[in-house]
């Protein structure tokens, strides 16, 4: 049974747009150490990715970045992708000799789009500029004075420049002002440091939920898988059953709960409150980053057979309001009562909710050591992600429908 487990990171254009898609894998019984082992990874990654998998099923209608190996640049056995779908990025393991410099000038002839990995510019690597479309540097360590001169370098070549490992949003914008075309990196699901925002739910999902609570077969089945696609709408509803204006008898931590406890008419004017109130400037690819955050959580807790699976996707959502909110994640936490153990999650990574929010965040970096929990086979485990991301994904479709955006942080 194959056992491979493919993952994701977005890449970002200047003005936050998903630009393109990494690919994180691991196969089993692969040796990193040596060239056999990782050719072996790359054969693996591009059969399930493409055959078992689907490519769309990963990257949707985006490009993916896909690491080739030396064999795959010089072998004759052609690759089971098409231009158009996949950027050909070479490993900083590879060296430019003849055999390799072929390779890539014949990928190229056929259309592929080339990008160096990890670059470092120096006589050696110089070779592969000619054939170079994008180059990646990683910044991650780097004074902006070192990056500046990285950048100074590689201008006159005429490629797009990705800054990689990117961690803060501050780091983001220095590397907007340097002249990267593509950015890399968890800085977005960072708070800035700077500044301090209060999120509102996306108007596009406030106006589903009212037509839902409007029309004339109202279901709370419908409407709380509405409520679940937006965090900001999560947190406040919760927030609010949660005030002392309820007095409930003990905490809240369940979408379905709260509409019920709210009653329709109450739920009615607050999404109608909401709506008035503006539409939150949230990037669209942190929106699916809780989305799915949110639904692996629950995922891993229905199989692991947990009686309270609902709450792990309250702890993926809400694991991120520090990014999308601004803010300390501490003090959110504060203004919003939830029960021990959801807290201990998000605060501690503690408890069977806190295993599988570390699982779904070690997945999103491809840190395969941690990916795994509650003893889950890897096969069942990569089908819960794609289920995740697959309906993360439609979430996300709904957001990018949202009818207007303030500027984007680059901006």
């Amino acid at each position: 049974m194959n056992e491979t487990l493919v993952g994701r990171q977005a890449i970002f254009d200047r003005h936050l747009a998903v630009y393109a898609y990494e690919l994180l894998f691991r196969g089993q019984d692969i040796d990193p150490e040596h060239p056999e082992s990782a050719d072996l990874a790359t054969s693996r990654v591009i059969v399930d990715t493409f055959t078992d998998i689907g490519l769309d099923k990963l990257v949707a209608d985006k490009r993916a970045f896909l690491n080739l190996t030396r064999s795959f640049i010089t072998g004759d056995h052609a690759l089971p992708v098409s231009p158009e779908t996949v950027i050909l990025e070479v490993l900083e393991t590879v060296l430019p000799d003849p055999e390799v410099l072929e390779g890539l000038a014949r990928l190229r002839e056929v259309g592929f789009t080339i990008a160096l990995d990890d670059f470092v510019l120096d006589e050696g690597t110089r070779a592969f500029m000619p054939y170079a479309d994008v180059v990646k540097l990683d910044v991650l360590g780097k004074t902006n004075a070192e990056v500046r001169a990285s950048v100074a370098q590689l201008k006159p070549f005429g490629v797009k420049l990705l800054a990689e490992k990117i961690e803060t949003r501050e780091q983001y914008k220095a590397c907007v002002a340097m002249g990267f075309n593509y950015f890399q990196g968890y800085f977005l699901q960072r708070p800035s440091v700077v500044r301090k925002r209060s999120v509102q739910p996306s108007q596009i999902t406030l106006l589903s939920l009212l037509n839902e609570m409007h029309g004339p077969d109202f279901n709370f089945k419908r409407a709380e898988q509405i409520v679940q696609q937006d965090v900001a709408l999560c947190y406040r509803l919760l927030r609010h059953i949660n005030s002392a204006l309820f007095g409930m008898p003990r905490h809240i931590d369940s979408v379905r709960e709260t509409l019920i406890y709210l009653g329709l008419e109450n739920v009615q004017n607050l999404v109608s409150l909401f709506l008035v109130a503006g539409n939150a400037d949230t990037p669209d690819e942190l929106i699916t980053t809780a989305m799915l955050r949110a639904r692996l959580c629950e995922n891993l807790g229905r199989a692991h057979k947990s009686d309270n699976y609902r709450q792990f996707f309250i702890v993926g959502l809400f694991s991120i309001l520090d990014a999308l909110m601004e803010a300390p994640m501490d003090e959110l936490l504060a203004r919003l009562p939830l029960t021990k153990d959801v807290r201990a999650a998000l605060q501690h990574g503690e408890g069977e909710m806190g295993q599988a929010l570390a699982a779904a965040r070690a997945f999103e970096c491809g840190d395969w050591d941690n990916a795994l929990c509650f003893d889950l086979p890897v096969n069942v485990v990569q089908n819960l992600y794609l289920e995740a991301l697959e309906w993360a994904q439609q979430v996300g479709e709904v957001a990018q429908s949202r009818p207007s955006k303030k500027k984007r942080l680059a901006s």
